[in-house]
């Protein structure tokens, strides 16, 4: 049987000649550096379901664990399917698999096994997790043909039951007869596993190469899982710009359980930090940030107050999360207003400065920002949205046709637990998750203003300008440009365009 098998080390691989070859891959500890499938479950648990969903399944762990090790490794798997998946829409799961996990997949990618899996011209996964977890990711990021994995049980009104379809999850030789079902006679020409129940479809393939410690490979080769670093995510085929999910660190266990642990605490830290900066003035908000702990770090040389009588400066700043006006204000050390192209009713209504939401009709929201300059110094974030990784989306030119007076802000953030952005969540929390951080940290780099024959006045473009401020901000953040929009953040993330819609024009859609 395949089980009794001896096996190469993935090591011994060639990848020469490989394009026109076939291989079958298993996806944790072998495309993956880890072995357990527990964060994406985690993952899953808690975005598309609850909060209790996610206790539940964190408390159960050593239970499965036990299960997996003692008696069944498909139980174990089964028991992690029901508590993650039951009762959640078959949508809700597409849009976390999606939007969520590949994050956190790509920055598990075990390099030896993707320098074999990537010189092969066709590449299928076979897995026990189920091929809506996965099939996002390999495909779009490690350039999968298709998904051989488990298959959930969906009821006719679209949720998951919790159980799996025949033939059950695919482990052991239930791997071997999917791999027999989808290339007949034709089977791949090498087959890559970690682990004793992935020797049934392994023993199959024309070349077998593996990567375990647990039985021992032909002349004693083997790769030591525990020394073994993650391929940088900018090597794999495109990288994952944007993506959704309030959790900054792969969710293991011990992560989870501190991150529970932590969430009080967080909570009440936050909601110190919005209320208590709310009534004082910024120049002393900036001394109650060290206070609670919010690290500010302030470089450049920031511009006066404009004199009474004369418009106030544009400050254009990329966007990292909706609190960049107010901390720019804070690191300014007096009232500005801003615009935003969303922001919920009750951000608006917290925020220490004046938010105005731009309507994006042109000729009204340029009168709007000419009227807030004119009573002082304003910040516009023209990528029109936040982006979590270093890459700046493509910046609005509308603002270049409005003054000649800008100034370039490079703002940048680290975030130790949790996002203060969203897509598909409650905007109106952003920003207690971003104080719900240990130590929130924010740097703001002041720029010089622009010389006015870099301005549309000095005959450049709106578009010309827009695109030399964006690439002098990626420049001092060590960010890469991109021609990315809004538009395409909430298509990835949302299947949306983006735009927000007024109460009033949803009630006439109705009536039409």
């Amino acid at each position: 049987m395949g089980a009794r098998c001896r096996f190469q080390p993935i090591s011994r691989c060639s990848t020469e000649g490989r394009s026109n070859q076939t291989v079958a891959a298993d996806l944790d500890g072998t495309l993956l550096v880890s072995r357990s499938a527990f964060p994406y479950f985690m993952l899953v648990a808690l975005e598309a379901g609850s909060l209790l969903r996610a206790l539940v399944l964190l408390v159960s762990v050593p239970f499965v664990y036990f299960i997996y090790l003692f008696i069944s490794e498909s139980v174990a798997i089964n028991t992690f399917i029901f508590i993650s998946l039951a009762g959640l829409k078959l949508r809700d799961i597409e849009m976390v698999a999606r939007s969520v996990l590949p994050k956190f997949y790509a920055e598990d990618v075990h390099p030896q096994t993707w320098k074999v899996f990537n010189s092969f011209g066709k590449r299928y996964i076979i897995t026990a997790n189920p091929r809506v977890l996965v099939e996002p990711f390999v495909k779009n990021f490690l350039g999968a043909d298709k998904v051989l994995g488990t298959e959930l049980e969906v009821t006719k009104s679209g949720r998951a039951t919790g159980f799996v379809q025949k033939p059950g999850v695919l482990v052991g030789e239930h791997k071997r007869e999917a791999i027999v079902r989808e290339f007949g006679a034709d089977l791949p020409d090498l087959g890559l596993g970690d682990r004793e129940t992935d020797h049934d479809f392994m023993s199959i393939c024309k070349v077998r190469c593996y990567f375990s410690f647990m039985i021992p490979p032909l002349e004693g080769y083997m790769v030591p899982r525990t020394t073994c670093e993650p391929l940088p995510r900018n090597k794999l085929l495109s990288p994952a710009i944007f993506h959704e999910g309030r959790l900054v660190q792969r969710p293991t266990p011990l992560v989870v359980l501190l991150t529970f642990l932590w969430m009080p605490i967080g909570i009440i830290l936050s909601i110190l930090r919005v209320y208590t900066n709310i009534v004082l003035p910024e120049r002393i908000a900036r001394y109650n940030y060290k206070l609670l702990g919010i690290k500010l770090t302030v470089k450049g040389i920031p511009p006066p107050p404009p004199k009474k009588g004369h418009p106030g400066v544009l400050f254009i700043c990329n966007h990292r999360t909706v609190l960049d006006p107010v901390v720019t204000a804070v690191a300014l050390g007096r009232k500005i207003s801003c615009v935003t192209y969303s922001i919920s009713k009750f951000s608006e209504l917290i925020s220490p400065i004046k938010a105005v939401a731009l309507t994006r009709e042109r000729e009204k929201d340029a009168a709007n920002i000419k009227a807030l300059l004119e009573e002082g110094d304003l910040v516009i974030c023209p990528e029109g949205t936040t982006c979590r990784e270093p890459f700046l989306l493509r910046f609005s030119a509308l603002f270049a046709e409005l003054t000649d007076r800008i100034v370039p802000i490079a703002i940048n953030t680290k975030q130790s637990v949790y996002y203060g952005t969203t897509v598909r969540g409650h905007k109106w929390l952003d920003p207690y998750f971003v104080f719900m951080n240990p130590m929130p940290t924010y740097e703001i780099t002041f720029l010089n203003q622009l010389p006015m024959e870099l301005t549309c006045k000095g005959g450049k473009s709106p578009f010309e300008v827009a695109n030399y401020i964006q690439r002098v901000l990626a420049g001092t953040l060590g960010f890469e440009c991109t021609n990315l929009t809004r538009k395409d953040k909430y298509s990835a993330i949302a299947g949306t365009d983006g735009r927000v819609t007024s109460s009033k024009k949803e009630k006439e859609q109705k009536k039409d």
